[in-house]
């Protein structure tokens, strides 16, 4: 079923005009919206929280998805918005080929950080030359 969808129940809707036979009743599907989950026809979208090391270095990160657990390689040098496909992981279809699920990066940054941690952030921010707001 896909959002929008119609149904049509022969035969099971109202009485018909003089002594006529009933109408059909159609429902129309309407999918509630999920907590984690974003459904576009059968495609799914799931936000997925990266760390910035797995985000530069690429990772391989299970991820939860309808049904179970999937594993996801992430490349190198993936980025918050970037969205990394499952085929065939989204929504079934009964008349061909499923959905896909795609997850969506969001590198996450640490709220706080010990002091090894700042210290080695503060030495990648004086080595580097990468600059997010320069145009390639």
């Amino acid at each position: 079923m896909t959002d929008g969808q119609r149904i049509r129940l022969a035969g099971q809707g109202g009485n018909g005009d003089a002594g006529g036979p009933a109408g059909d009743l159609y429902l129309v599907v309407r999918l509630a919206p999920h907590p984690r989950y974003r459904v576009t026809g059968r495609d799914v979208t799931v936000v997925l929280p990266l760390a910035p090391w797995e985000g530069v270095l690429g990772a391989s990160v299970a991820i939860d998805v309808p049904g179970g657990e999937a594993k996801l390689r992430v490349p190198p040098g993936t980025s918050s918005g970037r969205r990394l496909r499952l085929r065939g992981r989204g929504l079934p279809n009964s008349k061909g080929r499923p959905g896909d699920l795609y997850a969506e990066a969001r590198i996450m940054v640490p709220a706080e950080l010990t002091d090894a941690e700042r210290r080695l952030f503060e030495e990648l921010a004086a080595t580097s030359s990468f600059d997010p707001r320069r145009k390639p």
